[in-house]
């Protein structure tokens, strides 16, 4: 079985699958899956496109609506910091994967994949499609929502996307 390969920890309950990786450093040919260091995100964002600075963002703010939803004690006091302190760490409770998803029936673990075009290319059970944005297959608690960007993952999309997770919870 392929290892994962990506940002954040092994024990990650919340698994991100996106397509593209910073076109930078070592990021390009890395192997493996490693939590981001203090600063890392704004080295990636200040070498790199607007891109990865609207990912990085928007993933922060879903997983910030996400863990206040969850009345998560440690939290920090805004989705900016949360960005800043927590994300994609090796305490954190979730992982941006570059490698293709591992699905089975073993994990409570959620899997969201980031955009149709990329779901479109990977070997993924039957979806259902809850309207033109989401897809999901509840047996094997995978998510494809829309691509971290603001336009395409809005900020009411961030809701409807945590609604589909407790779906799956």
């Amino acid at each position: 079985m392929p290892h994962p390969i990506g940002f954040g920890t092994t024990n990650s309950r919340i698994k991100f699958y996106i397509a593209n990786r910073p076109p930078i450093d070592n990021y390009p040919t890395m192997n493996e899956l490693r939590g981001l260091a203090v600063g890392e995100i704004d080295h990636i964002v200040k070498n790199t496109s607007n891109h990865w600075r609207k990912a990085f963002n928007v993933y922060a703010k879903l997983l910030f609506d996400w863990h206040h939803g969850k009345n998560r004690k440690d939290l920090p006091t805004s989705w900016q910091e949360y960005r800043d302190e927590k994300l994609f760490r090796v305490q954190s409770q979730e992982a941006l994967l570059f490698s293709k998803p591992e699905l089975n029936n073993e994990t409570q673990d959620l899997h969201i994949i980031a955009g149709k075009t990329y779901a479109a290319t990977l070997d993924l059970p039957p979806l259902i499609w809850v309207d033109p944005y989401f897809a999901l297959n509840k047996e094997r608690r995978l998510i494809v929502a829309p691509y971290p960007d603001y336009r395409q993952l809005s900020n009411a999309r961030i809701a409807q996307l945590i609604a589909l997770m407790k779906e799956l919870e």
